[in-house]
């Protein structure tokens, strides 16, 4: 029969691990927000796109328009599950001046990213970076990965996974609105 000292003891060592465990989790979680979808505001790389069609487009020739770029793969499932939110922000926000090029990852055969640009009916631009030369300039990881740049040319808002579209509008209406963030 345990005492009233090791009942009270042994409830005290719960608690404290129980509170450890709680703090950990509380930190691990502050390091991710911050670490994945805290706005960079540094400088955008000097990247130059090649379309779909063969045209080249660089991040210099879209300066004073806010710039969101996507990384994507057609064989990733979240990348293809945030096509239809990324058309309905493009076809909503393009005629107030936002900007958007889609880039899919290097080991996205060509003929596939066409044939799932015209399978969608994919308004924006779409980017074949077959060299990999765009991702790492981004310094891209795991995607789908997003990331806008201000109309100035500084990256103010990251985000690896699915696109939380209602937070990029948000950002992306400010910049509009204001035109400037950085």
């Amino acid at each position: 029969m345990k005492t009233q000292d090791q009942v009270t003891a042994n409830s005290t060592q719960k608690r404290i691990v129980l509170f450890a465990i709680s703090g950990a989790v509380i930190v691990i979680i502050v390091a991710a927000v911050f670490f994945f979808a805290a706005p960079a505001r540094q400088p955008a790389p000097t990247v130059e796109f090649t379309l779909l069609d063969g045209n080249k487009l660089s991040l210099a020739e879209l300066r004073n328009r806010p710039v969101l770029v996507s990384f994507w793969a057609t064989s990733c499932p979240p990348c293809v599950e945030e096509v239809s939110d990324l058309i309905a922000l493009y076809r909503e926000l393009h005629p107030r001046g936002l900007e958007f090029i889609a880039v899919a990852m290097p080991y996205d055969p060509p003929s596939h990213v066409l044939a799932f640009s015209r399978r969608y009916r994919i308004p924006y631009p779409i980017a074949l970076d077959v060299e990999g030369k765009v991702v790492r300039a981004f310094d891209v990881g795991p995607i789908p990965a997003a990331f806008l740049i201000s109309p100035e040319g500084n990256v103010v808002y990251r985000q690896l996974g699915k696109l939380d579209i209602g937070k990029v509008r948000r950002i992306i209406l400010r910049l509009l609105d204001n035109g400037k963030m950085s």
